[in-house]
């Protein structure tokens, strides 16, 4: 497994090579020259000591003696600037990379199904890639370093290999194992990693739900600090027991295997004493000698520890290309129509099933629906009936699981997703509150507009602007307490900015999902006052239980279990008696 893994370092090489040129080449140069640095200095000094130990038995020193004393001067100074200098070319690198991926990682993900992100077994994946693919920078001067390791390794290898090619065997050999053995236990440390991502999540949400906003009024009255602290130390020292475990394991393994190298080491080193004391080799190819043995020695065992950290790496970098290869199953054809302008007869849903991946039942089963252009529809029904998945398949975010839904005549998945998003005005009822400014806030509604009086007239159509005028900084005031400066806003007061949201995309159909329910009576009725006139012409579907704001729909439709249960005007449903009466009803009666 290990070794399928290292398949993906040339996809991560492009990565990189994208992510910044000018910066690798800088790293290769630098690293080529800094890896022939040892080898060079090793030469040099093995002709200082012979002309050295040829003085003191009476020979005079050669002329360019002390050019060499001066070269090897300069090859250490270049040593080390060579060195900082790639420091530095890694520091850009892991920069440029990690932006690189992240914008990677953030772009894919906005194109894939609304349905991976209600699959627990894909967030598993996206956080491996979010959070671990960044890490790889490791990995990557890993691989340069080993790339420079081998190179010195090699080169000094080869003037051992000069002096005695068994010598050089019997160091490779004793340094296998402890490769093999670094190797086993990366790989069970990938293993485990991966077993414990879900435990991880949940931890990362016991943070989350220990320290937000959103959570603080019930932790406190119902006094949850403890229990959740409870929880996230069992979770957390159940991850913590099994690293020390691998941890202590790895540790008396790598200890054995290291005695192994060790003592490779010093068996060669001393053959060379042995030789040298004996008269056989010079002081000059003592000192090569055991500066090639010691460098061969430890670049070998770093070739092969580094190897060994970048098949550990690389088992992670399979999160990051499997999450690159999820490819989404709704997307536009390639030769998909723009979506109509004017939409001419509308929506029409025909015998449409559908059922969420792994759901026992349909949610909606053999629906014929229709919404007219220009029509104005409320959606009622109990919580689970289908009124949002209603919504999501009308806008494309589900394709149905049987069945299909037309626009003007034309089947949805023949028409260009974006395209036809570009014509929707939805606000759902768990609508995003983004931690920007004001304006920022509204002209996402149509991030390619953002023109500063679109976003005024949105806001008054919504009523945001009451809100947005009382706030220290107006427009550009930063909403929400994440950062610095940030400012607040009630429920009621969010809800009026994410309808301005829906406003300020001129689509010809607007989605409202429950968008009065932080809103007080009064303004309510303003909202929907308002609604009433800025609908005109357009189509509209609207979602909600509140039956004074269904009253100006042109038509209610009653959902239940997945299917149409009533449809008719306010005064048509009660006259019926049937289910809507009922609820209306029911609804009433708690204002008498």
């Amino acid at each position: 497994m290990r070794l399928r893994a290292l398949q993906h370092i040339p996809s991560l090489m492009g990565i990189v090579w994208h992510s910044g040129p000018p910066v690798i080449c800088g790293i290769l140069t630098f690293r080529l020259m800094a890896a022939l640095i040892p080898l060079a200095m090793l030469t040099v000094s093995k002709k200082i000591l012979d002309a050295v130990q040829s003085h003191y038995a009476g020979a005079p020193l050669a002329p360019h003696f002390w050019w060499l004393v001066w070269a090897e001067f300069a090859l250490a100074a270049f040593g080390a600037i060579a060195g900082r200098t790639i420091g530095y070319f890694d520091s850009l690198l892991a920069d440029r990379f990690t932006r690189h991926v992240s914008l990677m990682v953030l772009e894919h993900a906005s194109r894939l199904d609304l349905a991976s992100y209600e699959d627990p077994l894909f967030l598993d994946k996206l956080e491996r890639a979010r959070v671990q693919a960044t890490d790889r920078i490791a990995m990557i001067q890993a691989i340069g370093s080993v790339a420079e390791q081998m190179i010195t390794a090699v080169s000094l290898a080869l003037g051992i290999f000069w002096f005695s090619p068994w010598l050089l065997a019997v160091l490779v050999i004793t340094v296998v194992p402890a490769f093999l053995g670094e190797s086993h236990f990366a790989f069970l440390g990938y293993s485990q990693n991966i077993g414990q991502t879900p435990i991880r999540r949940r931890l990362d949400y016991l943070r989350v739900l220990g320290a937000s906003k959103e959570s603080a009024k019930e932790l406190r009255l119902f006094g949850l600090g403890g229990f959740l602290s409870d929880e996230y130390s069992r979770l957390s020292n159940q991850i913590y027991d099994q690293d020390v475990r691998l941890a202590r394991r790895r540790l008396w393994a790598g200890a054995l295997l290291s005695l192994l190298s060790t003592a490779g080491y010093y068996g060669a080193y001393a053959y060379v004493i042995y030789r040298t004391v004996t008269g056989a080799l010079t002081w000059g190819t003592l000192q090569f000698l055991a500066g090639a043995i010691a460098g061969t020695s430890s670049n070998i065992q770093n070739v092969f520890s580094t190897f060994s950290s970048i098949a550990d790496q690389s088992l992670f970098l399979t999160n990051l290309v499997e999450f690159l290869k999820v490819a989404p199953k709704i997307r536009s054809k390639p030769d998909a129509l723009p979506a109509p302008r004017p939409i001419r007869d509308g929506f029409a849903f025909e015998r449409v099933t559908f059922a969420y991946p792994g759901g026992r039942r349909p949610v909606l089963e053999r629906l014929d629906f229709r919404l007219e252009q220009g029509e104005r529809i409320a959606l009622i029904g109990q919580n689970g009936e289908g009124k949002t998945t209603l919504v999501k398949l009308l806008t494309r975010l589900y394709d149905p699981t049987e069945g299909r839904i037309l626009l003007d005549g034309v089947d949805l998945r023949d028409y260009s997703i974006e395209d036809l998003h570009s014509q929707i005005g939805v606000i759902f009822q768990d609508f995003m509150r983004y931690e920007m400014t004001a304006r920022e806030n509204i002209a996402v509604g149509d991030i390619k507009l953002a023109q500063n009086g679109a976003v005024y007239q949105a806001a008054r159509k919504s009523m945001a602007d009451e809100v947005i005028e009382k706030l220290p900084k107006g427009y550009e005031q930063l909403l929400g307490l994440r950062f610095e400066g940030g400012v607040d806003l009630s429920g009621g007061e969010w809800q009026k900015i994410a309808l301005a949201r829906a406003y300020f995309r001129d689509a010809q159909l607007v989605i409202l999902d429950e968008p009065t329910a932080s809103l007080d009576a009064r303004s309510e009725y303003e909202v929907f006052q308002r609604f009433a006139e800025l609908t005109a012409g357009k189509t509209a579907l609207l979602i909600s239980h509140r039956f004074s704001t269904v009253r100006m729909a042109d038509r209610i439709v009653v959902l239940e279990n997945g299917k149409i249960a009533e449809q008719g005007s306010h005064s048509q449903l009660l006259t019926l008696g049937g289910r809507y009466a009922a609820m209306f009803e029911l609804q009433a009666s708690s204002y008498r």
